[in-house]
């Protein structure tokens, strides 16, 4: 049930929620501001979360280390204030989420939240917290294996005949989301060795999961590309997942073949694991030219304006990921030549993370406003929008959406 903000002495009636009555124009305004951004809080957040710790995990692999630890802060206190907000928002805007739950453009956008809270949990492992991680992973799993079922169960018990016209890059994130359970697993073996003989299989088992799930989910993408038409808008962000995926699924592939003494599983599955890592990492990389011309189709021929959504997360995830598995893929498989492009990429992650940090700050800041009508282009036509509200919890078929706040 949602709440309805007003000022005192306004007449307005919300059948179905209760009305707090606020006194003051300075706090009411305040509140509301609040109210409509928690209202509004999309998963697209958690992508930053994500973004913010791999590329801590890089610095702290290759350096910086002031850079590392402030970029672990900063992931840190994000995600806090985003798990406070979730918590609000399912107190007191439960249909909101719930119609994201039915809306197949935007539920697997949730997938972010597990997938949030492994990334982060390995950074803090590496600064010496595992019991940290291992909280964050027990919860990662309790919401991924809500999500795995109910995801797929929500959209069999659709009464429309097909969902492909919704498919797009954020269902790839049940994929990062498995296979950062994966990744986590194979850690947790080097924390406690006398469970290897469980977590091990766990590792090989989510790994393989994930991979299948990668195969599927990108057949499906394809085939909504081939058959759906392809607008500007549903370019969108999200699909540069596309590599992002296949780079932490090399990663867990890594992870697995690093595992110490070698359980038997993975002596079982240790040639099929490298052999196939490496061609996803191959694939991974031949993504990143293709997403920049898709990219530059759809900003630069197609004049859609370049700002600020929580989606931009979805793009610097990806590269920060793709830096850290070559590294650490290369290290196990013994490829000298991965080591130079991993620190390339690593400070291609970094001046990306900058670059949408600052145009968050700015329209924070009151530079420019979160609503569309702060922008310019075809995003402030209404005709180009179709039935995509940006606004909305999880946006539309273009990914996650805008957190909208009133100016």
């Amino acid at each position: 049930m949602s709440d309805h903000f007003r000022q005192a002495g306004d007449d307005v009636d919300v059948p179905g929620s209760r009305t707090i009555m606020i006194a003051g124009d300075e706090s009411s305004g305040s509140l509301r501001r609040t109210a409509t951004a928690i209202q509004g809080l999309s998963p697209g957040y958690f992508p930053f979360v994500m973004a913010t710790s791999i590329i801590s995990t890089g610095t702290f692999l290759l350096g910086p280390s002031w850079l590392s630890r402030a970029l672990l802060a900063i992931a840190s206190a994000g995600f806090v204030v985003l798990i406070v907000a979730i918590v609000i928002q399912l107190v007191l805007f439960r249909p909101n989420v719930a119609a994201s739950f039915r809306d197949p453009g935007r539920v697997f956008g949730l997938f972010a939240i597990a997938a949030g809270m492994n990334v982060l949990g390995l950074r803090l492992a590496d600064a010496g917290h595992p019991l940290a991680m291992g909280i964050l992973a027990g919860v990662a799993a309790a919401v991924w294996l809500g999500l795995t079922y109910g995801v797929p169960a929500s959209l069999l018990a659709r009464s429309r005949d097909s969902v492909l016209g919704d498919v797009n890059g954020t269902w790839l994130l049940w994929v990062v989301a498995t296979q950062s359970l994966s990744v986590v697993a194979s850690t947790l073996v080097r924390t406690w060795p006398s469970r290897s003989g469980l977590l091990a299989p766990f590792a090989v088992g989510l790994w393989s999961i994930g991979l299948v799930l990668y195969l599927l989910l990108v057949s499906l993408i394809l085939q909504r590309w081939l058959t759906v038409p392809v607008t500007p808008q549903t370019l969108s962000p999200p699909y540069w997942i596309l590599m992002g995926a296949t780079a932490i699924i090399v990663l867990a592939g890594a992870h697995i073949l690093a595992l110490p003494a070698a359980p038997a599983v993975v002596r079982a599955t240790a040639g099929f694991v490298e052999g196939f890592s490496f061609a996803l990492w191959a694939f991974g990389t031949w993504w990143i030219p293709l997403l920049v011309v898709l990219s530059f189709l759809r900003h630069i021929r197609h004049h859609w304006p370049l700002s600020y959504e929580p989606a931009l997360w979805s793009v610097v995830f990806p590269l920060g990921m793709y830096s850290v598995a070559t590294l650490t893929f290369g290290k196990v498989a013994h490829l000298a030549f991965m080591e130079p492009l991993s620190r390339f990429m690593l400070w291609v992650a970094v001046a990306a993370w900058v670059a949408v940090a600052a145009e968050f700050l700015a329209r924070t800041l009151g530079v420019t406003g979160f609503s569309p009508r702060g922008m310019t282009g075809p995003m402030n036509n209404s005709s180009h929008r179709g039935n995509h509200d940006p606004r909305r919890w999880g946006g539309g078929t273009g990914g996650y959406g805008f957190l909208a706040m009133p100016q």
